[in-house]
């Protein structure tokens, strides 16, 4: 089991490698900026945004249709990807507060880290990680967002445990994943790259 854990991460890893560059062909679903605004997020909150910011955003849904973020707030973005999220989550909790972002793509935390720095987002941590082993001390966060990452996960119980772990009592998990409705056919749940499509 362990062995084909590590073959998932790696084929994900590879994927997303490969998304830090460009997302386009990549997803078949809307991404970048027309994926953002398809999901609702309201861009206009954000003033001017380079177009590179999108160049990787692959997000499902729209955690921050969920509830709000509040100004002084600690966020934790599982998954963060290119940082498109912790840029949206910034505006709300202000200087005051935090966005970290975890991934498990070197590359991606490079790009989150100077997408966050174009947008002059410097209150915050970024560093490489899982959702199975989160690197951040029990009872840290506010709120824990995550965009389509959890599915990725082969091992989704350890996630949620770590994200619950990291949450402060009173925290909140606001995240958009894809989901199933049904055992998918052994020849796709067995192969690898159907983990990160």
């Amino acid at each position: 089991m362990t062995e084909n854990i590590e073959e998932i991460r790696n084929a994900i890893r590879k994927k997303y490698t490969e998304v830090s560059h460009s997302v386009k062909g990549k997803f078949k679903y809307r991404t970048a900026k027309e994926g953002a605004m398809a999901l609702g997020y309201d861009l206009s909150t954000l003033g001017h945004v380079p177009d590179e910011i999108f160049v990787s955003f692959c997000g499902v849904g729209n955690p921050f249709s969920l509830g709000p973020l509040n100004e002084g707030e600690v966020i934790l973005d599982v998954g963060c990807g290119a940082g498109f999220d912790l840029i949206f989550a910034h505006q709300f909790v202000g200087a005051a507060g935090q966005v970290h972002g975890i991934d498990l793509t070197p590359e991606m935390v490079n790009k989150a880290r100077t997408n966050l720095e174009k947008m002059s987002v410097t209150n915050g941590q970024l560093c490489i990680g899982s959702s199975e082993k989160i690197p951040f001390a029990d009872n840290t966060f506010d709120v824990v967002i995550s965009n389509g990452v959890l599915n990725l996960s082969p091992l989704k119980s350890e996630s949620f445990k770590e994200i619950y772990r990291v949450l402060k009592p009173s925290g909140r998990f606001q995240f958009a994943d894809i989901v199933l409705d049904k055992d998918l056919p052994d020849k796709i749940a067995n192969n690898l790259d159907a983990w990160s499509d």
